[in-house]
């Protein structure tokens, strides 16, 4: 088949390897314009921008999928599908109408289950043991299209949603060629979603990576590993915001109310609404990540220390 392919971020990059390296044609990729990024805020091509440039494929970066000039350009290209691995954008029945075997979306989550932007970090944050990929046919509802096929992936103790992600990126683009085939072969069709156990994923917001220090211990460890490396959990301390790395629940720490610190030789405990848990990484403002137990050595008073 002629594919365009639709993603952005730098996991969308593994099922747009797979897609080059296949038997179908690629004609062009669409991403998200080029945004501010780092410190400087210079404008900078998506990771799936930069991909295609480097290998001379056509870019296609509409402010909204609905503009006219894109659905134009689209229409000259005639592609017979179009893949979307974490497009970011919603698309209109005008775009989905123009392939003739539709969008076909990459979604992480087995669906109907965390619907949304965020399906790992929910994962993750709600303590499911399972995850997975699934291969949808786009509609305009929010991934409410029928299911094309899954892949599983078990989450383990000390997942994150980003080493989550790397393995559900590989995965599922394999899980996505696979589609494609049969459906270029015309031996594959889609199942509609079950109306039960619908649950949603909305985009994480800063707020949502806040530690809630009362929080039992296991939910402020699910949170942090959640929202880790984006948007990154933090905390308040002495009027400045700082970042967390993931923690370790640790039973036989010392007592400690929600957000209290102890500071020990090898270690820095806070306390949460249970047990307390063990730093891995802080980072100050201005500061680079570095052990817990470093920077709690370089204190100079080590008592009465709470996040908040």
């Amino acid at each position: 088949m002629k594919l365009v392919f639709a993603g952005t971020p730098q996991f969308a990059l593994p099922s747009l390897e797979a897609i080059a390296a296949s038997e179908h044609e690629l004609l062009a990729v669409v991403t998200r314009p080029d945004a501010p990024v780092g410190r400087g805020r210079k404008l900078a091509p998506s990771e799936v921008s930069a991909w295609a440039q480097e290998r001379g494929i056509e870019v296609l970066t509409p402010s909204k999928p609905s503009d006219p000039d894109f659905l134009e350009r689209l229409r000259q290209l005639a592609p017979d599908c179009v893949p979307v691995v974490a497009y970011g954008a919603l698309v209109p029945q005008a775009a989905l109408d123009i392939p003739a075997h539709g969008w076909v979306n990459l979604h992480f989550s087995l669906l109907p289950a965390w619907r949304g932007a965020a399906p790992v970090q929910y994962s993750i944050m709600h303590g499911d043991e399972v995850t997975g990929a699934s291969v949808f046919a786009l509609e305009t509802g929010l991934d409410t299209g029928p299911v094309y096929g899954t892949v599983t992936e078990t989450v383990r103790q000390d997942d994150t949603s980003g080493t989550v992600l790397e393995r559900l990126a590989v995965s599922g683009a394999q899980l996505l060629v696979q589609v494609l085939d049969g459906v270029a072969e015309q031996k594959l069709s889609a199942v509609p979603q079950s109306s039960d156990g619908v649950t949603l994923a909305p985009k994480i917001k800063l707020d949502d990576a806040r530690v809630r220090w009362g929080d039992p211990d296991f939910a402020v460890d699910r949170r942090i590993r959640a929202v880790t490396p984006a948007p990154g959990a933090w905390t308040m301390w002495d009027d400045n915001r700082v970042r967390l790395g993931p923690v370790v629940p640790a039973g036989n720490a010392p007592e400690l109310g929600p957000g209290q610190l102890s500071v020990q030789k090898t270690a820095v405990y806070v306390g949460t609404g249970t047990g307390p848990v063990r730093l891995g990484n802080i980072q100050l403002p201005g500061k680079k990540m570095m052990d817990a137990a470093a920077w709690g050595r370089g204190l100079h008073n080590r008592d009465g220390i709470v996040f908040e």
